[in-house]
């Protein structure tokens, strides 16, 4: 079975509000041992993200000794006027990254892997149809299809792909699995079905290669021939 966000996100979640300062945040990231947190509203709407390393740029951002004369003198800088503003910040507003990169609970874990690698970020608040807060799925939550036994994974593969997606016989074809490498061995009726099959075992949950050793009895990928009379010269017929 496809394991979606909603089976393997943690339902109990550590959350900031706007107005809260970011000394309560960094106790509530101290405490709870968690690198990050969904910012919500009073409805419980994600509104952003604050993280340690947003702490880390605000600790960065505050001048040391001298840096109050560094600062007046290089104010015509785009790049100090930020910091300073950064350096000001005293609230969770003032400090989280926005928009928040969410998921639903009904998606796909590997295509919410997809969304926290292309995002490049470490968590993704889980969110209702109304984008309440109702979950947080990190990287390790997400790295629990990798714990998918070879068995569960052959099975899955036999049952699900072969048989129902594919509609093959059982036993048409042999699936072993070792490590999390899926080899398919054997003879489907048409070349097309060796690409899918493919495609389709790629997309089973725990699943880290494929190795084809699949034939096929009829290539339905090559125009079929005409036939020896649609070939001839029509004027030869015509006695020309």
């Amino acid at each position: 079975m496809t394991l979606i966000v909603g089976q393997v996100m943690t339902s109990e979640v550590v959350g900031a509000h706007r107005e809260m300062s970011y000394k309560d945040v960094a106790r509530l990231l101290d405490r709870y041992r968690i690198s990050g947190l969904p910012v919500v509203d009073d409805d419980d709407k994600v509104v952003g993200v604050i993280s340690e390393t947003d702490l880390l740029r605000l600790q960065a951002a505050r001048p040391g000794r001298g840096g109050v004369l560094r600062r007046r003198r290089r104010t015509a800088c785009g790049a100090t006027a930020a910091r300073t503003r950064g350096a000001r910040a005293t609230t969770v507003e003032q400090l989280m990254s926005t928009p928040a990169i969410t998921v639903h609970p009904e998606q796909r874990v590997a295509d919410a892997a997809r969304v926290m690698e292309r995002h490049r970020v470490e968590r993704l608040p889980v969110v209702d149809e109304e984008d309440r807060l109702i979950g947080i799925a990190t990287r390790r939550d997400l790295l629990r299809v990798f714990l998918r036994t070879d068995e569960e994974i052959r099975r899955e593969v036999a049952d699900d792909v072969l048989v129902h997606a594919l509609s093959l016989p059982p036993h048409a074809v042999t699936v072993s699995v070792g490590d999390g490498v899926v080899t398919l061995e054997g003879q489907l009726q048409h070349r097309s079905q060796i690409p899918e099959a493919i495609r389709l075992t790629w997309r089973v949950d725990g699943v880290v290669g494929v190795m084809s050793a699949l034939t096929f009895r009829v290539d339905d990928t090559r125009p079929a021939e005409r036939h020896a009379a649609q070939l001839t010269d029509p004027r030869w017929m015509a006695g020309h």
